[in-house]
């Protein structure tokens, strides 16, 4: 953008924060922002050729329908009341989760689920579902014969990992309540919660959750964002104090004016036992924030996994691994606390990627209604530049973000992005407020450059579908390079969004399988160099809002027809290199190896651990 441009571009940007932050809470429209932009800027500047978030499409570059009813996945999801929602615990819903769980080689789906205020009779209370993958397009619900059928309750987030290196994948669930952390015994499930010392007081309200090896020493460690300490009986009604009163309206409470809960962290010291080490490594060194979204990831690139949490209402963290069992919080110094103005914001869902190709991980963060959302560029020097509007994501204000994720949708090497979207009062469809409690998903395609342009009116019935999203998790679901996404809707049935137009571009992806390191790889950072193009990412647990993605590394290719060479940073310490890999197939990658293999399945999968 041409200077004079830019200087343009920041004069509308500061008129629009003047009249979104008035005392009487007045915000723009999108068509008034749309209108003063188009006043001021001349034809050759326009966003378009910026890259903006309305650039239109010349070709549909994806058509996502959802085809959960017809896959099989048909629960119902139960979280409080469906007209009115008295109280900020029936607001925030459930996660989702993708991951292998029968090592049949196929990724399967995990829901949380939630219930009501009022309960439910015993034989008809809701519970957590999981399906497993039939190869063929379709699951079978295998909820009872996994062992996951006993966990009614207010389901909240979950997270993935083999935390016994025993080759079998097991989960975390947080709760209003007692957390579960269910061991998986070669496909059958068995809480160990209390038994393992992670299933927490049941005084905080468990949100996100991330796997991580911290300490690298092997064993994966624990990281449980806490949302509030919530009790029911000292909670002010609607419309009681100020902040239960949005644009006039009595609502639910919260969550300012209530007592944030200290995140936790979990040190995994073997025979299946964790220790609380929150004090210890000065993960409770906060001050009242309410943590919501959690994705780990080595921002600094000094080969030891940092932890961010973005938070809602108050500044979101980043905690800087110290490599001897201790972080510092260092969001407000590193530029990922605040948006560019210096202001706190509602913070959701977050997810990581290297969106512009410099080698770097980046932040992108959800956040609430009447606000952007937040795309924080690494510079590479521990710090971070708040650059949504200048990457085209500055619209859409109007939208209450939950679950997001990158993902590259059309294997063009870029990575794209998915906000799952869902207002929290259902009020608001009847006082006609500029805002519905469904909302529609929003996909940008990534242009290549550092910007992102809006595709949602030409990517599909999925996309466009209007529904309170929460949880978000994309994954490759049958095997063929073709990203899918399953989100978890407020008392309603899931979605799950299938990409039904084939790109011609390539792909690879990356199963990782530590020796030393964690078995799962978690913590792995890959570089990929695939002719002029050099990729990174890494191999991570949680993230979105409160799910957990396909742990394998997914990079799009474009035309290239081959990976000249991967690299694997593994947790231990040992660097791998792997030449002329084959594309369009699922790498598995065995550390100490130095050979690749492609996807195995079922008994010779099991044999391969």
């Amino acid at each position: 953008m041409r200077a004079s441009a830019r200087a343009t571009h920041l004069v509308i940007r500061r008129q629009v924060l003047q009249v979104r932050f008035q005392p009487k809470r007045f915000f723009p429209t999108v068509a008034a922002v749309l209108l003063l932009t188009a006043s001021i800027f001349p034809a050759q500047d326009s966003f378009a050729q910026q890259g903006n978030a309305t650039k239109p499409a010349p070709v549909p570059l994806a058509n996502f329908v959802d085809v959960a009813q017809n896959s099989g996945i048909t629960m119902m999801n139960v979280f409080g009341g469906r007209e009115t929602k008295k109280y900020i615990l029936e607001t925030t819903g459930t996660g989702v989760a993708i991951f292998d769980y029968d090592n049949d080689g196929w990724p399967d789906i995990f829901l949380v689920n939630g219930t009501t205020l009022e309960g439910l009779p015993a034989d008809n209370s809701p519970t957590n579902h999981l399906y497993r993958n039939n190869h063929d397009g379709t699951f079978t619900d295998v909820t009872k014969v996994a062992g996951l059928a006993d966990a009614a309750g207010w389901g909240q987030g979950v997270c993935v990992g083999d935390y016994d290196n025993n080759g079998w994948e097991d989960l975390f669930v947080t709760y209003y309540g007692k957390n579960r952390l269910y061991h998986n015994e070669g496909g059958v499930f068995h809480e160990v919660g209390e038994k393992s010392g992670t299933a927490g007081t049941g005084k905080a309200w468990g949100s996100g959750c991330s796997f991580l090896d911290y300490d690298r020493d092997g064993q994966l460690d624990l990281i449980v964002a806490n949302y509030v300490d919530f009790d029911l009986s000292k909670t002010p009604a609607p419309g009681e104090r100020a902040s239960c009163v949005w644009k006039g309206v009595p609502v639910m409470c919260g969550p300012r004016g209530l007592p944030g809960a200290k995140n936790i962290l979990y040190h995994n010291v073997g025979g299946g036992k964790f220790v609380d080490v929150t004090a210890k490594a000065h993960i409770d060194q906060t001050s009242g924030h309410y943590s919501l979204g959690v994705a780990t990831f080595d921002f600094d690139n000094d080969g030891w996994p940092d932890i961010y949490i973005a938070c809602d209402s108050t500044a979101s963290m980043l905690f800087r691994n110290n490599h001897d069992g201790t972080f510092t919080d260092v969001a407000v110094s590193a530029g990922a606390a605040y948006n560019e103005d210096g202001r706190e914001q509602a913070g959701m869902g977050v997810s990581v990627a290297d969106f512009n190709g410099d080698g770097r991980l980046d932040i992108f963060k959800t956040n609430f209604s009447d606000d952007t959302s937040t795309l924080y560029r690494n510079n590479g020097n521990g710090t971070f530049d708040d650059v949504t509007f200048a990457a085209g994501l500055g619209l859409h204000t109007q939208y209450l973000g939950w679950g997001t994720s990158f993902l590259d949708f059309d294997n063009d090497g870029w990575p794209d992005l998915l906000v799952v979207n869902g207002h929290v009062y259902p009020e608001v469809d009847k006082q006609h407020l500029g805002s519905t409690y469904p909302e529609p998903r929003i996909l940008y395609h990534n242009n290549g450059n550092g910007t992102f342009y809006d595709i949602s009116a030409e990517a599909g019935s999925g996309i466009a579908a209007m529904h309170a999203g929460r949880g978000l998790a994309v994954g490759d679901l049958w095997n063929d390079g073709r990203m899918s996404a399953v989100i978890s809707n407020m008392n309603d049935h899931p979605s799950l969004l299938v990409n039904q137009l084939r790109s011609a571009n390539h792909w690879i992806a990356i199963r990782t399988v530590g020796t030393k390191s964690n078995r799962d790889g978690i913590g792995a950072r890959i570089t990929l160099k695939s002719g002029a193009r050099t990729m990174v990412d890494e191999v991570r647990s949680g993230a979105s809002y409160a799910s957990n993605n396909d742990a394998r590394v997914h990079f799009g290719l474009g035309s290239a027809s081959k990976v000249d060479w991967l690299e694997v940073r593994w947790p231990s310490g040992l660097t791998e290199r792997f030449e002329d890999v084959a594309v369009d197939k699922i790498q598995t990658l065995k550390e100490g190896t130095g050979k690749t293999g492609n996807l195995e399945t079922g008994k010779s999968a099991d044999k391969a651990k």
